[in-house]
């Protein structure tokens, strides 16, 4: 399992656009500070913030493996907490559908698959996809506990999430809100309205937030049949 994460994550890093956002992003997700992170690698400060600002230039292969498995190595001495949530053995029953794509699609690629309607027109959608989560939302708002949350990412953040059961979309934006790890997309199925602060919330984030009106057996048969 951890060798399996550690692969994912410099390999997220890697192809990222933006390598220090992604670098913080997953710094944040294992609930370490730069501080501890640098002192753990024996660097300044300094080197930390300057990768992940984007002041010093694209960490290079040797670099990311190191920050890499200095995230793992402090969640190891933490007793591996963050390693063991990303089991995805057991889905968890919030989850209809989760899949890692085998090749990276374009979210306009995407959303034009799943009959999508962007509202986030302030927000580009030149960015790739690899893998979606499709949830049900009211029985993640009642089961899914926060050692649970990892779960809907799969193997990489840089995912559709698509929501079910969402009347006017709040609740699923301000729980992404608070979460250091952000969706590339964030689908509402068949909403009743989307509301206006869902939206002002996925273009803070800088996430496309994307409503469809599939029927969700064919939106699920449409979105497992992706990224073969």
């Amino acid at each position: 399992m951890k060798n399996v994460l550690r692969e994912k994550i410099a390999g997220e890093i890697a192809l990222s656009s933006e390598p220090g956002k992604t670098i913080r992003k997953w710094r944040e997700a294992f609930h370490i500070s730069q501080q501890e992170l640098s002192k753990h690698l024996k660097l300044s400060p300094s080197v930390i913030s300057d990768y992940e600002s984007g002041r010093r230039k694209s960490p290079g292969t040797k670099v990311i493996r190191r920050l890499v498995d200095g995230l793992l190595g402090i969640d190891e001495m933490h007793g591996a907490e963050i390693v063991r949530q990303y089991s995805l053995a057991g889905r968890h029953e919030a989850i209809l559908s989760i899949k890692e794509f085998s090749s990276e699609m374009f979210a306009a690629v995407f959303i034009k698959k799943i009959n999508g309607k962007n509202v986030t027109p302030n927000v580009s959608l030149m960015r790739n996809i690899h893998g979606y989560t499709v949830i049900d939302s009211i029985r993640a708002i009642t089961t899914l506990a926060p050692e649970d949350y990892l779960r809907i990412y799969g193997w990489s953040s840089e995912r559709a999430l698509i929501f079910t059961g969402v009347k006017y979309g709040r609740s699923p934006m301000i729980a992404i809100k608070t979460h250091p790890l952000k969706p590339a997309m964030v689908v509402y199925h068949q909403p009743a309205k989307v509301d206006d602060l869902a939206i002002r919330l996925a273009e803070m984030e800088n996430i496309a937030l994307v409503i469809t009106h599939l029927p969700l057996n064919k939106l699920i048969e449409r979105v497992e049949k992706m990224g073969d």
